[in-house]
């Protein structure tokens, strides 16, 4: 009888063999990361000079990179499903809405709240109604009344994370509309959720759970709520204490990341989206300066820049102060920013699988799909009301990007959508994801007051 390894030769083994199994997957997403990262950095600029914002240009490298295969070479076909690769897709998002949270003023936000209101809930309506009761079945008949639903749900979703690089590039998140737009973007995700739950529920139910659309909203609003009220009273406390132990940049770095992940994990747990708990996140840290963090002396630094006559007053130095440590959190995220966030847009562009377009009927209905989609968020801007661009907040509100992807999935994943129909609405989510930034960057430049 053949006698089977030593136990203790066996628990060394094991984890030597998982390793072995993976060490050339894992070699490989290195090689891959570093090939996404360093050409994304080289295309970006190119983009910069022909007019278009960088993140056109990670996208368009993504539909590159991810279409390379028609031409025969087949390399980067396993990337676009790779699970580590999109988790670090997912972690760049992530880091992007919680910059741009980090870079809003919670006090902004509540100023256009109403407007921010009308907005987000226009924009989930009008393009809903258009695609389930409109273009749905007229340019599409015969389908299911369910694939219809869906139709509607994936026009009615925004992208925010395209449209918030490009006010971020641009340096235009403190204009009236972009609070608007990101205000709208967090309403949006909420009902959003809340339609893709209503749908999933006539669709395997044949009914519409009222508890189970009444639960999404209540979690919704608990969280913000909590997230927003608790953590701006806690963390001016917990930066403080943390202070005690450590005064550098790395507690602040690793306070602000860690509360982002946890929220946005709990964001995801409660059956969010985790963009909504990293972009609260952001909001927290507004009090946060270098007074908390950052060197002891660091107020005798600054009273010695001081003129001799300002040094005793307290209001100069606070000034001064504020001034130079207002932005000091963001600037921690920076060079995470620079790794992270676009692997997420190159990401996002390789899942364009550009053989859709082969078929003309296809394209033409998807072109009759876009504009609709188009229309719908268009009209929701003019909801903005006066003093304020509606184009602008309109065209914040058109891509659908990751989020229109993800509703296509489970409506596909119900089995209520074709092939045709899933199609369509990939090459709707590919218009109305390249379209916007070029569109949006124009009309930004035209607004130069950022006002």
């Amino acid at each position: 009888m053949r006698r089977g390894l030593p136990p203790a030769l066996l628990c060394l083994l094991l984890p030597l063999s998982a390793w072995a199994s993976t060490e050339g997957v894992v070699g490989e997403n290195l090689l891959w990361l570093a090939i996404m990262l360093m050409a994304a950095r080289l295309f970006s600029p190119l983009a910069e000079r022909a007019g278009f914002p960088a993140v056109l240009g990670e996208l368009l490298l993504g539909i590159v990179f991810g279409n390379l295969a028609l031409v025969g070479v087949d390399y980067f076909v396993p990337v676009a499903r790779d699970p580590i690769i999109a988790f670090i897709a997912e972690l760049g998002v992530v880091i992007l809405l919680l910059q741009i949270g980090l870079e809003t003023r919670l006090q902004d936000l509540l100023t256009v709240g109403l407007r921010a209101s009308l907005v987000g809930a226009v924009g989930i309506v009008l393009p809903f109604i258009f695609g389930a009761f409109l273009v749905g079945p007229l340019l599409l008949p015969g389908k299911a009344d369910s694939a219809y639903l869906f139709l509607g749900a994936t026009l009615a979703a925004t992208s925010v994370g395209i449209t918030g690089r490009v006010f971020r590039d641009l340096g235009r998140l403190q204009m009236p509309e972009a609070r608007i737009v990101l205000g709208a973007a967090v309403i949006d995700d909420v009902l959003g959720l809340v339609m893709l739950a209503v749908v999933s529920s006539l669709v395997t139910s044949g009914g519409v759970s009222l508890i189970g659309a009444a639960t999404i909203i209540a979690r919704a609003v608990a969280f913000l709520a909590g997230a927003l009220l608790l953590g701006r009273w806690l963390a001016p406390h917990s930066s403080a204490w943390l202070a005690r132990l450590d005064r550098g940049a790395g507690m602040l770095f690793a306070q602000i990341v860690a509360t982002a992940l946890f929220l946005a994990w709990l964001a995801h747990a409660i059956g969010l989206a985790p963009l909504i708990g990293a972009f609260a996140a952001g909001l927290l840290f507004e009090p946060v300066f270098l007074r908390t963090f950052g060197p002891p002396g660091i107020v005798t630094e600054i009273e010695a820049l001081l003129p001799a006559d300002s040094k005793s007053t307290p209001a100069t130095l606070r000034t001064v102060l504020d001034r130079h440590t207002d932005h000091q959190h963001e600037h921690l995220l920076e060079p995470l920013g620079y790794f992270f966030v676009p692997v997420f847009f190159v990401f996002t562009g390789m899942q364009v699988d550009l053989r859709t377009l082969a078929d003309p009927a296809t394209v033409a209905i998807a072109l009759g799909v876009t504009a609709a989609a188009i229309a719908g968020k268009l009209l929701a801007g003019l909801a903005a009301g006066r003093g304020v661009n509606a184009w602008i907040v309109g065209w914040g509100m058109v891509p659908r990007g990751e989020v229109g992807l993800i509703f296509a999935m489970a409506g596909k994943g119900l089995g209520v959508m074709s092939e045709t129909l899933f199609s369509v609405i990939v090459i709707m989510v590919i218009l109305t994801t390249m379209i916007t930034p070029p569109v949006l960057t124009r009309l930004l430049r035209r607004h130069p007051s950022g006002g």
